[in-house]
C-alpha cells in the first residue's frame, strides 16, 4: 500500500469518528431537549447537570418516565366542575385521627418478632425487610392489618378481620405468582408504610377523609398486584396477552386494578363488602386513578400537574384532592433512594436484578435488551445518580412545597437542616422540606454521595 493510500484511509478514518462524536453529541443534546421540554426550566430541574448524565441513563429516563408527543394540558377531568366542588365541600373538615398505642390489632395476635419490629412503624427508616422476617414472609399481611386498625378502618367500613386475612392471604399468593425480586409483597407493604409516613409527618393524614385514607391504603396495596417481573416496554414489544388487552396503555397498572378488584367478586375476599353504593362507587373511581398514576411514563405529566395546580392556588378548594392521593402514592412507589443508604442498596439490587432478569428473556428471545437491563453494561451508580436527580429529589421538593403552602400554611417558613457535607458534592440540590420531613433530605444527600464514591458492590 502505497503511503498515498494510506494517508487517505487515515483521513478517511478520522473523518468516521469525528463524524461519529458528532452524531453522539447531538443524539445527546436532542435527549437533553427531550427531558427539558417535559420539565419547566425555570424550577430546580435546570440547575441539574446534564452533560454529566450518561446518554443510556437519558434515553432510559426518557423511555421510562415520558409519554412521547403528549403536550401538557389540563384534561376535562382535571377541571373544577360543579360535582367537584360539592364534594370538596362535603368532605373539608380536617379530620382528627387518635392513632391506637396496642401494636397487635383486632382479631390478630403478633408475635415478639413482629411487636418489635412495628414499633417503628412510624419512622422513615423503618425497616420493612425485617418485619418480613419476623412475619416468616406475611410481612403484607401484617402490614394491612396495622394500617387498617391504625386509622380505624375495619370500624369505620364494617370489614370483618376473617375478610381482610383472607384478601391479604390471595393478595401474597398473587404477588409471589411470578417470585419477582422487586415488584412482590415486600414492596407493597414498604410503600404502603411509606405512605403512611408521609401522610403523618406533613399532616395529611388530617386533611383527607376516611374514605380517601381507605382508598390510598387499597391502592397502596394492591398497586403493583401480580405484577409479572417485566416492564411495560417488554409486554408492548413482545405483544403480550396483556398489552393486546390493554391496547398498549398502561399495560401493568390496568392488569393491577382489573386483578385485584376481581378478588373482592368472592365474599370471602370482599373487604369493601359493606360500602355503601355511592361510597364504593367513588372509593373505585380513587383507587383507578391512582393505581393508573404510579405507571411511571406519567411521571412528568403528573410533576407539571401539581405545579399547575400550585401555582394557581387551586388546593385551596380541595378540588384536587385526586391529584394529591395520585401523587402521594407515585411518591412512595419510587421512593427508596430517599430512605437511609442499607435499605436503598438492597432495594436497587432487587430491582437491578429483575431488570438483568427481564434483558435475559429478551437475549433469549432474540430482541433488543432494554435500556439498563444488560447485566453486562449497565453501570449501576450512574443510573441511580440519575434517577435520583432528575425524578427523586424533585418529586419530593415539589410535595413538600405543596404540603406547606396549601395543605399546611403554617409550615410554611419551616425546613429541614441539610448536611454540610452532602450539599458541598451536590450543590445543585436545594433543601426544601418540612421542618418535621423524616430526614428525607439528608438520606438523598447521602445516597448520591455514596454513589459517587463508589460505594457500590453487585
Amino acid at each position: 500500500m502505497t503511503q498515498d493510500k494510506r494517508e487517505k484511509i487515515g483521513i478517511k478514518t478520522n473523518c468516521n469518528q469525528a463524524k461519529t462524536k458528532t452524531c453522539d453529541q447531538r443524539t445527546k443534546k436532542k435527549l437533553s431537549a427531550t427531558l427539558l421540554s417535559l420539565l419547566d426550566t425555570e424550577d430546580e430541574f435546570s440547575n441539574i447537570r446534564w452533560d454529566s448524565v450518561p446518554m443510556d441513563v437519558k434515553e432510559w429516563l426518557t423511555v421510562t418516565f415520558a409519554k412521547k408527543n403528549e403536550a401538557y394540558r389540563l384534561q376535562p377531568d382535571e377541571i373544577t366542575s360543579l360535582r367537584n366542588i360539592s364534594y370538596a365541600l362535603e368532605n373539608s373538615v380536617v379530620v382528627e385521627r387518635d392513632f391506637r398505642k396496642a401494636t397487635t390489632s383486632m382479631g390478630m395476635p403478633y408475635n415478639l418478632e413482629v411487636i418489635e419490629a412495628m414499633k417503628t412503624i412510624d419512622k422513615w427508616d423503618f425497616n420493612v425487610f425485617t418485619l418480613d422476617e419476623a412475619a416468616e414472609g406475611h410481612c403484607l399481611k401484617y402490614m394491612m392489618c396495622e394500617m387498617f386498625t391504625k386509622y380505624d378502618l375495619l370500624k369505620r367500613f364494617q370489614i370483618p378481620v376473617t375478610i381482610l386475612l383472607s384478601f391479604a392471604k390471595s393478595l401474597e399468593a398473587g404477588y409471589s405468582k411470578f417470585k419477582n425480586p422487586y415488584h412482590n409483597s415486600l414492596h407493597a407493604a414498604d410503600v404502603t408504610q411509606t405512605v403512611h409516613t408521609i401522610m403523618i409527618h406533613t399532616g395529611m393524614m388530617q386533611w383527607f377523609t376516611d374514605l380517601e385514607i381507605l382508598a390510598i391504603f387499597f391502592s397502596s396495596i394492591i398497586h403493583d398486584y401480580e405484577h409479572t417481573g417485566t416492564t411495560n416496554h417488554f409486554h408492548i414489544e413482545t405483544r403480550s396477552k396483556a398489552a393486546l388487552l390493554y391496547n398498549d396503555r398502561s399495560v401493568l397498572e390496568n392488569h393491577h386494578l382489573s386483578a385485584a378488584f376481581r378478588l373482592l367478586q368472592d365474599k370471602d375476599t370482599n373487604i369493601l363488602g359493606n360500602l355503601a353504593i355511592d361510597e364504593w362507587r367513588e372509593l373505585r373511581r380513587m383507587v383507578i386513578n391512582i393505581v393508573l398514576s404510579t405507571d411511571m411514563s406519567h411521571h412528568f405529566q403528573q410533576f407539571k400537574i401539581m405545579k399547575h395546580i400550585l401555582q394557581c392556588l387551586q388546593l385551596t378548594d380541595r378540588t384536587h384532592k385526586d391529584k394529591i392521593m395520585s401523587f402521594l402514592v407515585h411518591i412512595a412507589d419510587i421512593s427508596h433512594p430517599a430512605k437511609p443508604w442499607e435499605l436503598h442498596h438492597r432495594w436497587s439490587e432487587a430491582l437491578l436484578e429483575e431488570f438483568f432478569e427481564q434483558g435475559d428473556k429478551e437475549a433469549e428471545m432474540g430482541i433488543p435488551i432494554s435500556l439498563l437491563c444488560d447485566r453486562k453494561t449497565t453501570n449501576t451508580a450512574e443510573s441511580q445518580i440519575g434517577f435520583i436527580d432528575v425524578i427523586v429529589k424533585p418529586a419530593f421538593v415539589l410535595l413538600f412545597e405543596t404540603v406547606e403552602k396549601s395543605i399546611i400554611p403554617e409550615a410554611a417558613d419551616s425546613r429541614c437542616e441539610k448536611d454540610s457535607t452532602y450539599s458541598s458534592q451536590f450543590p445543585q440540590i436545594k433543601c426544601n422540606s418540612l421542618k418535621n420531613c423524616p430526614h428525607v433530605c439528608s438520606h438523598i444527600y447521602t445516597v448520591m454521595f455514596r454513589l459517587s464514591r463508589g460505594d457500590w458492590i453487585m
